[in-house]
């Protein structure tokens, strides 16, 4: 126990506090921005980036990833805040950490065993293009000193690190903001800054109780925008989760990420915050900058409530060309560059799985849609994939008075009509054996398939022999077949 806290906490405290001030610096403008799209005052989602990057440090099932407000989950909210309010934004936020914790003890993360690498692929390639679509209001219609800043900051940012000594001991993403910053106070340029973004708050979050009526009616308001706020935060936390295992090839407790959520978000409800989740752009930025462990969520969190409530004044001077520099490095490191090079070595299927992924999720803006139609498809190609394995051959025996047919391979909905159409019920012979014993059968489809095969085998005067059921299959059949029920076989083939 006290190894495993060790470890998590303190085994790399320069690299998890230097991550986690850059952090903290690249989670103001997005709370801001998150809070502007969900219809609220910008201190909701800044005291909700705090209060559940403070908590996740603490209950999270994974060392080193950022939880914070997000624009997935702010989408969301636009129409409940929009006809209820923020009232009912909070008492929806709180629902949503309940129905997260409760999901958490019915294990559902591990459902994350069905979402394939190539939907994985597609959700981190359209995130990335997703980032880098949200730093062009920025660059649109601004002057040639903001382009200038903006490339001055990718060069620092990726040239730094090369330096003799100093190049690694410092996040170039902080030095980057530092540099730039400074320049802009020398300069005295006109560009936008974060003080431009809202106003910030300047107090600390205090304990608020939703104040909203304890009813039915109330339940039934919040409970849909609940229900899919909870299921788009843990999704795009369990993949981000999956994303940080990937990045720092170390495991993480899924189900205890799920409840983490949770009581994150009932802690932001209660501090006047939004809901939120993880954020796989600045779990990113934490581990390129060095973050491994709890402690650089647990910096980032305190950090932004330190800025942006006693230190304000010259968080508002940062210029926001500084912090594009920063999201499109994010973006530019999230993308998986190497899914555009297997795209001529790997399978149609799969191409065309990432592609959907991607092209869903850019065009929905719902990270949640996009996977859930990446899945479904990858689901339909696997099965397809499957149902063609299947073979089924025959001989004569007996003289020609029997003939035996071998089934070999799974049969279930995506393959009962290929093995329907193997057989041939024209061909006179007395007896036809059906050797199962390199076949499975899998659902009451497949189960179908062989009753109407051995019934209209015994409709032309056939007599039909079942051998080699496995014990699973036997299993399935013996309890939903019916071609040893007259009723039942008459029902089937039209009869009163």
């Amino acid at each position: 126990m006290f190894r495993s806290t060790k470890q998590e906490w303190f085994s790399n405290i320069k690299g998890d506090t230097l991550a986690g001030i850059v952090v903290a610096l690249a989670l103001i403008p997005e709370a801001i921005a998150f809070s502007i799209i969900a219809g609220v005052d910008p201190k909701v989602g800044l005291y909700a980036s705090f209060c559940i990057a403070v908590i996740i440090a603490f209950t999270g099932g994974r060392p080193g990833m950022i939880s914070a407000a997000t624009g997935a989950m702010a989408l969301l909210m636009v129409t409940l805040v929009r006809e209820h309010g923020l009232e009912y934004l909070l008492a929806a936020t709180l629902l949503t950490g309940v129905l997260q914790i409760v999901a958490g003890y019915l294990k559902l993360a591990e459902l994350m065993r069905f979402v394939s690498r190539s939907v994985v692929t597609g959700f981190v390639n359209a995130l990335a293009i997703l980032i880098f679509m949200a730093q062009l209001p920025e660059l649109t219609g601004v002057t040639w000193h903001v382009y200038a800043m903006t490339m001055a900051g990718l060069a620092i940012i990726y040239l730094f690190p090369y330096l003799p000594r100093v190049g690694k001991s410092i996040p170039s993403p902080l030095v980057c903001i530092v540099v730039l910053t400074a320049v802009y106070l020398l300069s005295g340029m006109e560009i936008r800054t974060v003080g431009d973004m809202g106003e910030l708050p300047d107090t600390l979050p205090v304990f608020l109780w939703p104040d909203v009526p304890l009813t039915l009616d109330t339940l039934w308001i919040i409970l849909p925008y609940s229900v899919m706020l909870a299921v788009v935060g843990l999704l795009e936390s369990m993949m981000t989760a999956t994303i940080v295992d990937d990045l720092t090839d170390t495991p993480s407790d899924k189900n205890r990420e799920c409840k983490g959520q949770g009581i994150a978000n009932i802690g932001s409800g209660l501090l006047g915050g939004m809901a939120g989740c993880a954020m796989i752009g600045q779990s990113v930025i934490n581990v390129k900058s060095g973050g491994r462990g709890r402690l650089s969520t647990l910096v980032a969190g305190v950090l932004l409530l330190i800025l942006v409530v006693f230190l304000s004044d010259w968080v508002s001077l940062i210029p926001m060309a500084a912090l594009v520099a920063v999201m499109i490095m994010v973006s530019i490191g999230t993308f998986s560059w190497a899914s555009i090079r297997d795209l001529k070595k790997h399978p149609l299927s799969t191409n065309v799985v990432m592609l959907t992924t991607v092209a869903v999720t850019v065009g929905t803006h719902n990270l949640a849609i996009g996977v859930f139609v990446g899945v479904l498809l990858a689901a339909m190609f696997f099965a397809n994939k499957v149902g063609n394995i299947l073979y089924i051959g025959s001989e004569e025996a007996d003289a020609g008075s029997r003939r035996i047919y071998h089934v070999v391979g799974q049969v279930f909905f995506a393959s009962s009509e290929r093995f329907g159409s193997a057989f041939d019920f024209k061909e006179t012979v007395e007896k036809v054996t059906i050797d199962l014993s390199r076949a499975h059968f899998w659902d009451i489809t497949a189960v179908q398939a062989l009753d109407r095969v051995v019934i209209k085998f015994r409709r032309e005067g056939t007599e039909v022999e079942l051998i080699g059921l496995n014990e699973a299959s036997a299993t399935i059949v013996d309890r939903h077949a019916i071609h040893d029920d007259p009723a039942a076989v008459e029902k089937l083939m039209g009869g009163h």
